[in-house]
């Protein structure tokens, strides 16, 4: 009995040891030295400054700015309290939300579905490019810049789907935003 114990306990440690030290400092190791953007959230900078993370959506809801997808997550892009609203295609709230998401957007044409519902995770950082072109018309009335420019601004920012398959084409707002920061100080500029 005793040396089973022993036993036991040696292989506990030892797992511990190995599954919940080595292991994780050798695959953050090879992560750092592989990918070390990726590896450390793609945290987007800005002169210095941490403006956001490519991964994470943030709650763009300002003039000039595209609009992000709304968000279930918490108060809204929450990341401690990531999950969609579990609402389902029956629910008279979702129904409500949408309905009134569509009315606040509606420009008259046919608002993008994800500009009016939520992600499953609540922290999609990327819209549909028909999402983004659709508010294109908002964005150059307020930032005074041609819709043809904010157009292909849109274009240039469209990620296609991963190896030409998987995915759907996809706009990530926070780059698209500070694309859009950067062509309309380049405007102002005399």
């Amino acid at each position: 009995m005793k040396k089973q114990i022993i036993t036991a306990t040696l292989y506990t440690l030892v797992t511990a040891v190995l599954l919940g030290i080595v292991y994780p400092v050798v695959i953050t190791g090879i992560a750092q030295l592989t990918m070390h953007q990726k590896a450390n959230g793609q945290l987007i900078t800005q002169n210095d400054i941490m403006v956001g993370s490519a991964l994470i959506g943030q709650p763009f809801t300002g003039v000039g700015y595209f609009h992000s997808r709304p968000s279930a997550a918490g108060t809204g892009y929450d990341a401690t309290s990531s999950a969609g609203s579990n609402l389902g295609p029956t629910s008279k709230a979702l129904a409500d939300r949408v309905a009134a998401s569509a009315e606040i957007k509606s420009s008259g044409a046919p608002v993008p579905v994800d500009l009016v519902t939520t992600s499953g995770s609540g922290l999609d950082p990327d819209i549909s490019p028909a999402a983004a072109l659709y508010q294109v018309p908002r964005i150059s009335q307020e930032r005074h810049i041609a819709s043809a420019r904010v157009e292909q601004l849109v274009y240039q920012n469209v990620t296609p789907r991963q190896f030409g398959l998987l995915g759907e084409p996809r706009v990530n707002v926070l780059h698209l935003n500070l694309a859009l920061d950067h062509l309309s100080a380049a405007n102002a500029r005399p």
